[in-house]
């Protein structure tokens, strides 16, 4: 069993011109020959990635979803700018190549940055990697160490100082999830009505120091060594990337952390072996990063429920996808089930919290 990445056939309805995207490389791209083949990575659930293989290079193509999309979402220009700008002062960011804006290629903008081989893990640590609980638990606290770390980025310096708007940013985030569920929410989907007037209730003031929000940070978009499974060489899906509160940014890491202990419904939704023998749990997750960023922690719910919430909103701007017929992904059939849990565990969450 290979432990990098495979990609696969493309899906139907999402397939790509070799035709038209070779030609237009080859003149980005000095030196580029030789025919290319195109396959698509399965995994994700918003913008879709593409391999494109030439015998001697391949590189990754990354476009917006089929059919519709939010506002101000997918964004192929920040997400690569954000890539190239950031890349000197935290090296995992792969390297982008081109930036496309003649939708005439293939339907819409897209960006090509270099394919950075190695493991992704999913669902399940791979029985190949042999890890003991030591050496899962070491993983982890790299894991937390690497988020940290993108915290601590001086983004000014990087030029980034313009992509986002700090002051303000919880009070924006709540505002804005509330009002992108409610355009996405199809008859089926619960209201959170609860739990967006809860947060809007709790939310804290700015913290004195911003920092860049990855926004999407979970082991799914981390690549690892194979050569040395424990090291971190990537990390993916840049495009929610802003400036704003480094805890809302835990938040949503946290939101995917489903622990070893979690009920079996919960256990459905996991996409990261954050369960296995040595991962810490989220309440230890919290206190490690504590440590390691020095930033004071006093309660986590709000930041927790904050990123049920965005999930949800996501899962459910995916789901309106699938429910209007603008996507043929099964996959997405089963979101809606998703978003009802995730209602569930806030509404437990914001019940027993000391808010």
């Amino acid at each position: 069993m290979a432990l990098t990445d495979p990609s696969t056939p493309v899906r139907p309805g999402e397939e790509l011109d070799a035709t038209l995207i070779d030609p237009y490389l080859k003149s980005q791209i000095p030196g580029l020959s030789g025919a290319m083949q195109i396959s698509q990575f399965p995994g994700g659930a918003s913008n879709l990635t593409y391999l494109l293989k030439y015998p001697d290079q391949e590189f990754v193509l990354r476009r917006p979803p089929f059919g519709h999309k939010a506002k101000s979402a997918h964004d192929m220009g920040r997400e690569f700018r954000i890539l190239n700008q950031l890349r000197d002062a935290f090296p995992y960011c792969p390297k982008a190549y081109v930036h496309c804006t003649d939708e005439s290629v293939i339907g819409a903008e897209f960006y090509v940055m270099e394919r950075v081989k190695g493991i992704i893990l999913r669902a399940e640590l791979p029985a190949e990697l042999n890890f003991d609980a030591g050496q899962t638990e070491a993983l982890c606290k790299g894991f937390i160490d690497k988020l940290v770390d993108l915290h601590q980025v001086d983004y000014n310096a990087c030029g980034l100082g313009d992509l986002g708007k700090p002051q303000g940013y919880v009070e924006r985030q709540i505002r804005g999830w509330s009002e992108r569920y409610e355009k996405a929410r199809t008859p089926d989907a619960p209201s959170w009505e609860r739990v967006a007037r809860w947060l809007d209730e709790k939310q804290p003031a700015d913290p004195p120091t911003a920092s860049l929000v990855h926004n999407d940070y979970r082991f799914d978009n981390v690549i690892l060594d194979p050569k040395n499974p424990m090291r971190i060489i990537g990390v993916l899906d840049w495009e929610l990337t802003t400036l704003g509160d480094p805890l809302m940014d835990l938040g949503n890491s946290l939101a995917y952390w489903i622990q070893a202990d979690d009920p079996a419904p919960v256990q459905l939704m996991r996409r990261q072996p954050s369960h296995a023998p040595g991962m810490l749990t989220r309440e230890q997750f919290v206190a490690y990063y504590a440590e390691r960023s020095g930033v004071a922690i006093d309660n986590f719910d709000f930041y927790y429920a904050y990123g049920l919430f965005r999930l949800a909103g996501i899962v459910q701007q995916i789901y309106y996808r699938f429910f209007h017929g603008q996507t043929q992904d099964k996959r997405f059939a089963q979101f809606i089930h998703m978003n009802q849990l995730l209602e569930h565990m806030a509404l437990q969450l914001i019940d027993r919290s000391s808010l």
